[in-house]
């Protein structure tokens, strides 16, 4: 069972900045196979992609509501994958989810989220 831990969420002001991280139990070489993508949800909204990077790491895609702002990145050494949040606004709020699928696979994992707040 893959399992996928996000952290760094919490209350910022907008304009500030977020690193979120989503760990894996996955060894370097399996992590190395895996596509991530994170998803957000905000309150009475459906989930919504962010962004996503390609199991070997060499594209990246946006949302258009984030490009400029939010950077992903993995880190195979770590089996972890970051998404780097700039100048948040209070449309950034939501629930943030890692999600990950293996190349040639159907099945997709989730973590529980973390929660980013951005208000005055």
């Amino acid at each position: 069972q893959v399992q996928l831990v996000e952290s760094g969420g919490g209350s910022v002001q907008p304009g500030g900045s977020l690193r979120l991280s989503c760990a894996t139990s996955l060894s370097e070489f399996t992590f190395n196979n895996y596509a991530i993508k994170w998803y957000r949800q905000a309150p009475g909204k459906e989930r919504e992609l962010v962004a996503h990077i390609s199991s070997p790491g060499d594209i990246t895609t946006y949302a258009d509501f984030v490009k400029g702002r939010f950077t992903i990145s993995r880190d195979n050494a770590k089996r972890a994958v970051l998404l780097q949040m700039n100048n948040l606004q209070p449309e950034d709020t939501a629930v943030y989810y890692c999600n990950a699928k293996r190349r040639f696979s159907s099945a997709e994992h989730w973590g529980k989220g973390t929660l980013v707040t951005v208000s005055p």
